[in-house]
């Protein structure tokens, strides 16, 4: 991956450093010459994520819950909150963990930020939006989460993270930023979390029927991690507060989807259609308007590279969970 920071950290704490976003992200700051102390309670994360990093001079793991106080020896100038559940299966799983994790853990990851002066950077998710009544989305558009449903747990898990991050900064003048994240998908996801891309490869590849939800008419906008990572970054040099889209506003149905990693995996297998999910949103599209005009970015790897670099890497190196 090649990454284009215009601006430098000594030290970054990334809290949730070995799940899926979080690990792109430790690799990330440790190629551009950051020391990185990864917080992960391995409740979803995986160190198999992380195993690489442990020898490289400059990486620190610490393992503990971010609900509770975070004791980090050397004084962090970046910190990315990104430890929380984030796939239905683990959130419906652990919803006190992931409530928890939104609003204990987002707390003691500002006040750390804001003990040590540091850049401090949320990471949300477009499911603050709900199943939309706008498409795309842009940031002014507030939502429409049903705040009881099954999905509520990580929906306003996030959403509370965001007002307690802008309550801190307007309070205490915290240096932070909200990113808002848009189906990541890439190497190191879980065959079993639940989400479609994952769950669509790995039926690909074991012979199985894809199982496509509802008519596999609802839409996402898949952005590959590598181009989340950068969006990421950029968010956190640029020192604007947010919040801001990260994602790829190229929408593709689950049908359509189902059908593409049937080709590219060479599989045969077939698609079956099954219930769809309570609240399952109908689309889901960021307008990324924010990110081209103030950080310069937009996603460059297409659909078709990165699924075929995510079916290689499950080929090679994914693991049942």
């Amino acid at each position: 991956m090649t990454t284009d920071f215009s601006r430098s950290w000594e030290h970054a704490v990334v809290t949730g450093g070995a799940g899926f976003v979080g690990s792109h992200l430790c690799t990330a700051l440790l190629d551009a010459g950051t020391a990185v102390t990864c917080v992960d309670d391995f409740s979803t994360g995986r160190p198999e994520n992380i195993a690489p990093l442990l020898e490289r001079p400059g990486f620190t793991l610490v393992q503990a819950n971010v609900a509770e106080a975070l004791r980090i020896k050397r004084p962090p100038d970046l910190v990315l909150h990104f430890a929380s559940p984030a796939s239905p299966a683990d959130y419906l799983r652990l919803p006190l963990h992931t409530m928890e994790a939104g609003s204990l853990g987002t707390r003691n990851a500002l006040e750390l930020a804001h003990a040590n002066r540091a850049r401090f950077v949320l990471a949300s998710t477009s499911e603050v939006y709900g199943d939309p009544q706008q498409n795309p989305q842009d940031e002014r558009y507030w939502g429409n989460v049903n705040p009881v449903g099954p999905r509520s747990v990580y929906d306003e898990a996030k959403r509370f993270g965001e007002a307690l991050t802008t309550a801190h900064a307007e309070t205490h003048g915290t240096d932070t930023c909200i990113v808002r994240l848009f189906n990541t998908y890439g190497p190191r996801m879980r065959g079993h979390d639940g989400r479609a891309v994952p769950t669509f490869v790995r039926q690909a590849l074991d012979g199985e029927p894809l199982t496509v939800t509802g008519d596999g008419r609802q839409t996402r906008s898949l952005c590959y991690v590598d181009d989340t990572v950068r969006g990421i970054l950029a968010a956190a040099a640029h020192g604007m507060r947010g919040p801001v889209n990260i994602g790829n506003p190229a929408e593709i149905t689950m049908l359509d989807l189902a059908r593409l990693v049937v080709e590219l995996a060479g599989s045969p297998s077939d698609i079956r259609f099954i219930e769809r999910p309570v609240d399952d949103p109908a689309v889901r599209c960021p307008d990324i308007t924010l990110a081209r005009d103030k950080l310069g970015w937009e996603p460059q790897v297409r659909a078709e590279e990165g699924l075929r670099r995510t079916i290689a890497w499950f080929r090679e190196d994914g693991t049942d969970d």
